[in-house]
């Protein structure tokens, strides 16, 4: 049986960590910056976890992830 494949648009945005979480990127950085303040624009630099709602479909995506 052939490996299954992993949707790549995912695999790109989305990393596991050692223990199982998903690392994801935020948005709303990307452009109209002038108008944000630099505090906002400063808290968007973090990454943060996938949340548990999303994390069905995420793993689902990735196969071998967990």
């Amino acid at each position: 049986m052939p490996k299954m494949k992993s949707k790549r648009g995912a695999a790109k945005r989305f990393t596991v960590r050692p223990g199982g979480s998903i690392k994801r990127g935020g948005a709303y950085k990307r452009h109209i910056l002038t108008k944000k303040s630099t505090k906002r624009k400063r808290q968007m630099r973090k990454r943060s976890a996938v949340d548990f709602t999303n994390l069905k479909a995420v793993r689902s995506m990735l196969p071998y992830s967990s």
